[in-house]
This record gives structure tokens, C-alpha cells and sequence, in this order.
């Protein structure tokens, strides 16, 4: 069981500068960026997608024939576990684009990767109830995030969205997030975690989240969509193949954006892809509502994920807006 709370800052950047390291390392072994084609001319395109979801509509997109109709044979494959190891892949020309969520893209751009997020996928919203949050017994004393000062708090994974989206919480809740201990536990863990008292309170998401609190667990907040436009889920690419490949590349985020709006439109299609790609019961996935799915990049809600993952100390630097989107990315600075 890893913990936080302990000196992490040491640690992230012993893990960023590895990173690196390989990303510098790959780059300079990886083949021509220039797109390959197939013998009928379409130009053959391989994106890494996620372990868990969000990866819906690039699936959508090659059913309803939109990245054919585009002149493009995309390839689509399950990418490393944790996303944020998938720029080496991208970087060496293996993919050319992949998905990650806010943070593990801003760990690569803290360390000047040369990698561009192209566009969304889903950021948090109102528009939908909660698929994440806070979970605690419903004995506990904890009524609110400031009341997460001096406790522990099990989540899946230490220094990224989960724990930023914690202490952003704590934070603006009017406590101190450096009094808040984090533990990393498997995620069919967390459940258990806060039912036997082994942590105080847990983060959870998706289908570990609902049973959770089927299991009688109570929740506080509304999760990630008490930051509306945090972006969830992404897709990106290196900036060597986004210079010499930008038709092929707007083709293939304007393929994204129909199958986005398709997926919306047709939540039993979402419904079908995640029973045959996820571990997920079909059961489950047929009582539930599906995602809200999202291309557009609010910079000025990544600008404050930024600031705040700097001043938790989960970012080494702040990387300024050009060194996060393509400049055909579909961004906006709304609120």
C-alpha cells in the first residue's frame, strides 16, 4: 500500500525525469512521422485508447464508417494501464495518437514532451449525475471535504486526477489538503477499504462508485462535476507527426467530433461497445446511464488544474497554453 502526505515532490520528479529519459530515447529511434498509407491510398492511423472507458466513440467512429468515410484506416488498441505511459508509444511513431486524461498529459507537459493534446473526449459536467465521488460509512463524522484533515483516504492511484480533484475540494471547501493522508489501493479494493474502517473515506468511480454505495456507503459532493469542464478524457499526439500530418490529423478529430455527437444521440450503441470491451457486467452497464461525451477544451478551467496541481505540488512547473493544444484543437476559454 503506497501513501501521501510522505515528501512525494522527490518522487515525481525521480518518475518525470524517467520519462523523459525513455521519451528522449524513443524519439530518437522511432521511424519517418510522414503518414503510411494502404494500397487504396487511405492514410493508416493506430490510437491508443484507455483500459476502462471514454474510449467509446472511436469505436463509434469506426462502426458508423466515419473514419473510412474520412479516407483514413484507423487501427484502434488498449494502450498502458496507466494512460499517462502512453506518450513513449506516440513520441516513437507506434501510435499516433492516444488517450490519457488532464493529468497524465500535464506530467509529460511539465517536462516539455513534445506532445499536443488534439481534442476532448468528456470533461466533468452538470449535465449528468454523478459517476464518481467520495464515499464514506454512514456513521461517519465526515460531513463535508474539510472534515477529510487528518484522514485517510483511499484512492487508486497516488498524484493524479483523483488526488487533485481531492485536495482541489478540500481546498475550496475551506480546509488545509496537506493534512490529508492518501493511500493507493487496488481499485475493487476501496469499497472495503471504507466498509471496515481500514481507511476513513475513499474515492471511487464508475462501477466501483455505484457499488459502493449500493453497499450502503454514503457519498459527499458531486465528484469531478463540482469542477464542470475538467477534462476527463483526451486525445493527443507528438508535435512532429501533428506538423507533417495535419490534414490527415484534422480528418481524424473531425471523425472523433461525429462519433461524439453519434454516441450522445445513441447511448444503446455506448451500451453495446462497453459489454464487448469492458470487464464491466452487462447487467450493470443496461441500469446505468452512459457518458455524457465532450470535444471541447476549456483552457480556462485547465489553466486552474494547472495552478492547483503546482501549488499541491502533483506538477513540477506550470506548462503555458502553447504547450498544450494543436492549434486546430477544439478549445474554448468559457467558464
Amino acid at each position: 500500500m503506497q501513501t501521501s502526505r510522505t515528501p512525494r515532490r522527490r518522487t515525481l520528479i525521480l518518475l518525470s525525469a524517467l520519462a523523459v529519459t525513455g521519451s528522449l530515447t524513443v524519439t530518437a529511434c522511432g521511424g519517418d512521422s510522414a503518414t503510411a498509407t494502404t494500397s487504396d491510398g487511405k492514410a493508416k492511423i493506430t490510437v491508443l485508447r484507455s483500459n476502462g472507458a471514454i474510449f467509446e466513440p472511436l469505436y463509434i467512429a469506426e462502426q458508423q464508417g466515419y473514419f473510412k468515410d474520412a479516407g483514413l484506416d484507423v487501427t484502434i488498441k488498449a494502450g498502458a494501464q496507466d494512460t499517462s505511459q502512453n506518450a513513449p508509444s506516440v513520441l516513437n511513431g507506434e501510435a499516433q495518437f492516444a488517450m490519457t486524461d488532464s493529468s497524465g498529459f500535464l506530467k509529460g507537459a511539465a517536462q516539455d514532451m513534445p506532445i499536443r493534446i488534439v481534442t476532448g473526449l468528456q470533461s466533468a459536467t452538470t449535465k449528468t449525475d454523478p459517476t464518481d465521488g467520495l464515499l464514506v460509512k454512514k456513521s461517519s463524522s465526515i460531513e463535508s471535504f474539510k472534515d477529510l484533515e487528518g484522514r485517510t483516504v483511499g484512492i487508486s492511484a497516488l498524484g493524479g486526477t483523483i488526488q487533485f480533484i481531492c485536495e482541489y475540494l478540500v481546498q475550496k471547501d475551506g480546509g488545509d489538503p496537506s493534512k490529508v493522508k492518501f493511500v493507493a489501493l487496488p481499485t475493487t479494493s476501496l469499497t472495503d477499504a471504507a466498509t471496515s474502517g481500514k481507511t476513513d473515506a475513499v474515492f471511487s468511480f464508475g462501477p466501483f462508485y455505484f457499488a459502493g454505495k449500493d453497499s450502503g456507503l454514503r457519498s459527499i459532493g458531486n465528484g469531478m462535476n463540482d469542477v464542470p469542464g475538467m477534462i476527463q478524457g483526451l486525445l493527443f499526439s507528438s508535435e512532429e507527426y501533428l506538423s507533417k500530418n495535419s490534414a490527415a490529423a484534422k480528418k481524424f478529430i473531425d471523425a472523433v467530433a461525429k462519433a461524439i455527437t453519434y454516441a450522445n444521440e445513441n447511448p444503446s450503441s455506448v451500451k453495446a461497445i462497453d459489454k464487448k470491451y469492458t470487464e464491466v457486467p452487462a447487467e450493470f452497464i443496461d441500469a446505468h446511464d452512459t457518458n455524457y461525451y465532450d470535444k471541447t477544451l476549456n483552457t480556462t478551467v485547465m489553466r486552474t488544474v494547472i495552478t492547483k496541481m503546482h501549488e499541491f505540488d502533483l506538477l513540477d512547473n506550470e506548462p503555458k497554453d502553447d504547450a498544450l493544444y494543436w492549434d486546430q484543437a477544439p478549445t474554448t476559454a468559457g467558464e
